[in-house]
């Protein structure tokens, strides 16, 4: 299962992760209103002190990617476990890791355009309106 969770895995929690999410159309008490993203909690908002700004809550991100990983690691489990052995391709497994790749250094490029506020937590009371699932951050 080791080789698995490096092989499978952690590439499937990094692409879900950076593709796949939940937006938040909320409320910001002694705020306006704002989409903010992240599942199950909100992890990146966009910032109050400038438009191209971005606010990263670090405690939420690394629950979130927790979460994710965490689904993954036990579908593959089951899978694996249960249903049948689950045996990686060199080429499928260098994809993924590509994939991977691509998209972390697509998301810190990115970071690195705007202004990037990094907090511990979200220290501000919301109000939630709204929410869906984003796919490739539409």
């Amino acid at each position: 299962m080791k080789k698995l969770t490096w092989k499978l895995v952690l590439p499937l929690t990094v692409l879900s992760f950076m593709f796949v999410t939940q937006s938040w159309y909320v409320y910001v008490v002694d705020g306006p209103d704002k989409y903010m993203t992240g599942f199950p909690l909100i992890c990146s908002s966009p910032g109050f002190h400038t438009s191209m700004s971005i606010q990263i809550f670090v405690a939420e991100f690394l629950f979130d990617l927790f979460v994710y990983f965490l689904f993954w690691f036990v579908i593959v489990f089951l899978f694996n476990h249960f249903l049948l052995k689950i045996k990686i391709r060199k080429i499928i497994y260098r994809l993924l890791i590509f994939l991977s790749v691509l998209a972390i250094a697509l998301y810190a490029s990115m970071l690195t355009i705007s202004d990037v506020e990094f907090k511990l937590t979200r220290d501000f009371e919301v109000e939630v309106k709204s929410t869906r699932i984003t796919i490739l951050g539409s």
